[in-house]
């Protein structure tokens, strides 16, 4: 029945999974709403929908908020859709709840995946089984207002390097106001959009340390370096104060509005930045310690295929994730979402390479770390208590740490059970 899907690809704009339904098909593509998500998936459908004349793909979304409960009551019930996204860092609770179905390898070989696509997709791999393919992936840059570091005498075409460089730079963008209150952030202070990702896989190596266990199992950053990691975080605004939790609500928004000279965020932020009108921005990569190191987070949202997903079904929904999952698909989600192509071929092309925005990102992907988490939610949730009990409770660096550190295991653990 299969004929190497994945291998296919599209060519000349024919899908590479032959029409085997006698009638007409529909299924169900599930995501959160994003806009340039959205639009993107829209245009894929469009094409798909063109290529495939029997089959129709019906676009479902959620707010992200909800997006997680209704999968997973719609699965129960036996009414979840037949391609759906996710977070990689969900597979486990997908998996275990039984929402997805692992690939098929006559339709997406093994060796296939893993010659062609980047390597943190095997963050999608359980024992011998994938559950899921990226259409992208992200990496994490530091973004700069460029008409904020003119203002402050700053060089717009020099963007910080290093740490000490970063400190220096977002001071001399700061601004409070008569009473104390900040006007313009010298720097985004934001765990609960990337800064959590920026602490765990880049500063905590930053200052000699590492997250976790190689395998994940254990937590390891509950040490000096981990220590120091969160004193810097917390020092920039606790210190330096060039920065404020909560400072217009979240990050990106405060850059948005032109109040933010950096923000740390990730490649699928290009789509939104890109309608920003008032002021010129740049991307430079994540800042070096002192000695150089950098680091990195990569991740990334799947596609995969639903549990009761079966017979025709089950063949349009393969067609339709080898579709999704081509090269040609890609380009179409950089141009619109501006996350990079999960495939090495349609990524590290010379265009993109040379491309001053695309570029940081994609040298960020050769020192990146993929966080194996369990409960990504909970686990980010943790991340943000720990940083709030330092700015907002007082609580000593040391002990927020600690008990970060415990409360986390025990996440780990009860999903290891």
């Amino acid at each position: 029945m299969h004929k190497g899907i994945l291998l296919a690809g599209l060519m000349a704009g024919i899908s590479p999974f032959t029409v085997t339904a006698a009638q007409a098909v529909e299924i169900e593509y599930w995501q959160y709403v994003f806009e340039t998500r959205v639009n993107a998936m829209d245009q894929l459908i469009e094409a798909f929908e063109a290529a495939n004349p029997g089959i129709t793909v019906k676009h479902v979304t959620f707010p992200y908020a909800d997006y997680q409960t209704r999968v997973v009551a719609a699965n129960m019930a036996r009414q979840g859709p037949d391609v759906l996204q996710l977070f990689y860092g969900w597979a486990d609770q997908f998996i275990g709840g039984r929402v997805i179905q692992p690939l098929s390898p006559e339709a997406f070989p093994h060796a296939q995946i893993e010659e062609e696509f980047f390597p943190i997709v095997s963050a999608m791999k359980r024992g011998d089984d994938y559950y899921g393919l990226p259409t992208a992936v992200r990496s994490l840059a530091l973004f700069y207002n460029k008409n904020l570091m003119t203002a402050a005498g700053l060089d717009p075409n020099t963007p910080p390097t290093t740490l000490e460089e970063l400190v220096t730079q977002a001071k001399a963008m700061a601004e409070v106001d008569g009473a104390g209150n900040m006007v313009t952030a010298g720097m985004t202070l934001d765990m609960g959009g990337q800064d959590h990702q920026w602490w765990r896989e880049v500063l905590v190596r930053q200052f000699g340390g590492a997250p976790y266990s190689e395998d994940g199992a254990t937590v390891t950053y509950n040490d000096e370096a981990g220590a120091a990691a969160l004193k810097f975080f917390t020092d920039l605004q606790l210190v330096e104060k060039i920065g404020q939790r909560g400072f217009m609500d979240e990050g990106q928004a405060a850059f948005r509005a032109g109040k933010a000279g950096f923000t740390v965020d990730g490649t699928f932020r290009l789509g939104s930045f890109r309608t920003i009108e008032d002021f010129e921005w740049g991307v430079t990569e994540l800042p070096a310690n002192a000695e150089g190191l950098r680091s990195n987070y990569a991740s990334y949202f799947a596609n995969a295929i639903g549990a009761s997903a079966e017979g025709e079904e089950l063949e349009a929904a393969e067609k339709f994730l080898a579709f999704i999952s081509s090269e040609e698909a890609m380009k179409i989600w950089l141009d619109v979402v501006g996350e990079l192509p999960a495939r090495r071929s349609a990524a590290l092309t010379e265009e993109n390479l040379a491309n001053p925005v695309y570029a940081p990102f994609l040298k960020g992907l050769e020192y990146a770390r993929t966080t194996l988490f369990v409960d990504e939610a909970a686990q980010r949730q943790n991340t943000i208590d720990m940083a709030n009990r330092v700015l907002i409770e007082g609580q000593s660096v040391e002990d927020s740490l600690a008990a970060a550190a415990a409360a986390e295991q025990a996440i780990i653990d009860r999903a290891k059970k």
